[in-house]
């Protein structure tokens, strides 16, 4: 697992994976710039409609706010789908650079199966955390437990979505990570997501890691 995450690092000098990493991080930043601006147009024509003094003040508190919750509750599925959209070139760099071996039986799934996959990431994550939604509310007496269960939940979550992309292009026999270092994978990546900054390299750091663990021997 660690020498994983130190490859995943290495992956990092590889022009293709940097470019990769850029683009994830500007369309983030742009998708959350885009809720902001929305929200703000919609709750000053709300408040205008309401005759609310001051509208375009809470107008702009408002949309700062949700902005900001909405990134606690949603970057993660905001990033992986993003992700989902240049994974393949991800892992075409990672195994060009390390795995040849590999990169010459892989089968690059099609724009289609890529965005069915993603979908059904998006649809996952958000229907576990809505079901998981009467436990962390439960748990949240216990000051800790909240944070424990939405880190499990979305750390399954995450490794089995970083699984799918190795499946997809080697097929289940040589593509699938076992349950362990799945979950690892996946806790790596959910708490490094709830890091300011780190998060949003994060989700192409994990996906090469993902591609390393598969490659190198450290599956099981």
């Amino acid at each position: 697992m660690f020498q994983s995450l130190m490859l995943s690092f290495q992956s990092l000098s590889d022009r293709r994976i940097a470019a990769v990493m850029v683009k994830v991080v500007l369309l983030t930043i742009i998708s959350f710039l885009a809720l902001g601006v929305g929200l703000w147009f919609a709750l000053q024509w709300l408040f205008a409609w309401l005759h609310v003094e001051d509208g375009g003040f809470w107008s702009g508190l408002l949309s700062v706010a949700i902005i900001v919750l909405s990134g606690a509750l949603l970057f993660r599925v905001v990033t992986v789908a993003i992700t989902w959209i240049f994974a393949d070139d991800v892992i075409d760099a990672v195994e060009d650079q390390f795995y040849p071996q590999h990169a010459a039986f892989g089968k690059r799934p099609s724009f289609g199966a890529g965005l069915k996959m993603a979908m059904k990431s998006i649809v996952r994550v958000a229907g576990y955390n809505l079901l998981a939604l009467p436990l962390y509310l439960l748990l949240l007496f216990t000051g800790v437990g909240t944070a424990i269960a939405f880190l499990l939940i979305n750390a399954l979550l995450l490794g089995r979505d970083l699984e799918d992309m190795l499946i997809a292009r080697h097929g289940k026999s040589k593509g699938a990570i076992n349950k362990l270092p799945r979950l690892m994978l996946g806790l790596l990546g959910t708490a490094g997501m709830l890091v300011p900054f780190v998060n949003l390299l994060v989700p192409v750091l994990a996906t090469a890691m993902a591609v390393h663990l598969v490659h190198s021997g450290n599956r099981s």
